[in-house]
């Protein structure tokens, strides 16, 4: 068995963190037949409708559940690291529907044969570190022996009934706030090349690692209408759900998306995921876009632990910027904006 030192976590996955989602083309024809649609429960606020964050149960009139689940493989290759960072990407659905977390469980998938128990154990301290930030607890979980290192969380959180954020609620006119930078996908298929520099390995580890509080705050606010956070379909995947459920044509302006610089360099001498491909072959004859290639991997860039995109009146841009400014999300920025007409994405 390897020393703990000389073990690299990445080389043990096919795809890591949110770029081994399942292409949403191929999810699609999964869930075309699934029984489980529609409503089935009054109390049942939020399904499998819209492609939506996470599942809302009313309990009651002051109380929702909020119910979500979400694991994937390594995308990095220090165990503590690759904790946290799926930790956060799990707690962020139940902030992307306006809820704070109360409860997490663990799901743990471990070779054991190929890892070793300090290992393991690092990745499980590292999701801990991230609950007690979020001050709730793991209270119990599940684990299997499995040929690829598999990690995450259910996280259960609470949100009022009235104040849920679905991404089907926006309306004509809003406009639009990224609250991270994109090129999380291109930074991990620069790091599986031996390209990522050190800095660039902090920076996608401290936007990878940073709980997106916000999300509970901005539930507060009647003009903002629609939530989501950019995951692995990338902004362009994840927008267009917004759009689909909303019914409403999004407009994205290039120049205004925040973007990590060192990921900007890699995806000019043309540095992707394949799941950037993949994304953009389900979802690319949705999308009005003539620019260059690169753009065209940023905008399917699969993002892991991604940031809450927002759907506001225009009037409350300033509210929402404060809310982002004031915890540390210094790179939010207004994006682009919505209108009536079919759903669709235009990129300019």
């Amino acid at each position: 068995m390897n020393a703990p030192e000389k073990i690299r976590l990445t080389e043990f996955s096919h795809g890591g963190g949110c770029g081994c989602k399942i292409a949403p083309a191929v999810l699609s024809e999964i869930l075309a037949q699934s029984p489980i649609k529609g409503v089935l429960s009054k109390d049942l606020l939020v399904g499998t409708e819209t492609s939506d964050d996470a599942a809302v149960y009313r309990l009651n009139d002051e109380q929702a559940l909020v119910a979500t689940t979400d694991f994937f493989t390594p995308i990095v290759d220090d165990p503590h690291d690759f904790g946290r960072i799926a930790a956060t990407n799990a707690i962020s659905d139940i902030y992307a529907m306006g809820g704070r977390p109360i409860l997490a469980l663990a799901l743990v998938g471990m070779p054991l044969e190929k890892l070793p128990v300090s290992v393991i154990r690092a990745i499980l301290a590292g999701g801990e570190e991230v609950c007690a930030q979020a001050g709730i607890p793991i209270a119990g979980g599940h684990s299997i022996d499995t040929l690829e290192p598999i990690y995450g969380l259910v996280a259960l959180g609470l949100v009022h009934p009235g104040k849920v954020k679905k991404n089907s609620s926006a309306k004509a006119g809003d406009a639009l706030i990224l609250g991270k930078p994109l090129g999380i996908g291109i930074l991990s298929a620069a790091l599986k090349k031996g390209k990522l520099s050190e800095a660039g390995y902090r920076e996608m580890v401290e936007w990878t690692t940073k709980l997106n509080t916000p999300g509970a705050a901005l539930a507060d606010m009647p003009g903002v209408h629609a939530l989501t956070d950019v995951t692995g379909f990338g902004l362009a995947g994840h927008l267009l759900e917004i759009l689909r459920g909303s019914k409403l044509a999004g407009e994205v302006r290039f120049d205004s998306l925040p973007i990590i610089a060192e990921a900007l360099q890699w995806a000019k001498q043309g540095i992707a995921t394949g799941a950037s491909g993949r994304n953009w072959q389900g979802y690319g004859h949705e999308v009005v876009f003539s620019g260059e290639a690169w753009k065209q991997k940023l905008l399917s860039d699969p993002q892991t632990s991604g940031g809450l995109l927002v759907a506001c009146d225009p009037k409350v841009v300033p509210q929402v910027m404060e809310q982002f400014r004031t915890k540390g999300f210094q790179q939010a920025r207004e994006i682009g904006k919505l209108s009536a007409g079919q759903p669709k994405l235009t990129v300019t």
